[in-house]
């Protein structure tokens, strides 16, 4: 049994697929175990967006689940992880979550981490958004899931899209307690430094 932390997670059928191939990354630059589930519409998107196979994303996980092996694991709320990260998360994925239908490894994963009180971060990529997006988006507020969509950070003055990828990966994994080393932070990297005045 491995001795690491564990993160689910899920990575879904919405643009943005270098969200999760770099959230795999910093798991491991973190000595994180990862527990990759990669959704059927993901695959489409990662064609549509990388010259990467699945079989490439996968290489970057520790663990991999089928998305339909609702059996799996991390299916079970005695499964200890520090929660789990949906990116990006489509809004198909986030309306299934909203309204507790499991039909997949990845909702089903997402429903036992609400269940435990463990951090569910959504990548929610959608815009713009109607009134039953932002009414899903507070039901699962309320449930106590994190919407974290992916938004440029221009304050850390990127100079190109590999680092506001990491930009935005590095601050959602901020909220699991997780500091991963390329994010440029406030008062420290960039902006006014501690002590001036």
């Amino acid at each position: 049994m491995s001795s690491n932390p564990r993160l689910v997670v899920g990575v879904s059928g919405a643009s943005g697929a270098a969200y999760g191939l770099r959230v795999l990354d910093a798991c491991r630059d973190l000595g994180v175990e990862s527990h990759l589930i990669f959704s059927r519409a993901a695959a489409l998107t990662l064609a549509q967006e990388t010259t990467l196979s699945v079989a490439d994303v996968q290489a970057r996980a520790d663990v991999v689940h089928k998305v339909g092996d609702v059996g799996a694991s991390v299916a079970s709320g005695s499964f200890p992880t520090l929660g789990m990260i949906v990116a990006p998360c489509s809004v198909r994925t986030m309306s299934a979550i909203a309204t507790g239908v499991t039909s997949s490894l990845l909702t089903r994963a997402a429903d036992v981490t609400l269940k435990e009180r463990r951090p569910l971060v959504l990548m929610v990529r959608e815009t713009p958004l109607h009134l039953g997006h932002l009414r899903t988006m507070v039901r699962l507020a309320e449930m106590g899931a994190v919407i974290a969509p992916p938004m440029p950070a221009f304050y850390a003055r990127p100079t190109s899209l590999d680092e506001m990828v990491d930009q935005s990966v590095g601050r959602a994994l901020d909220l699991f307690g997780l500091s991963w080393k390329p994010v440029k932070r406030w008062g420290q990297d960039v902006g006014p430094q501690s002590g001036e005045g």
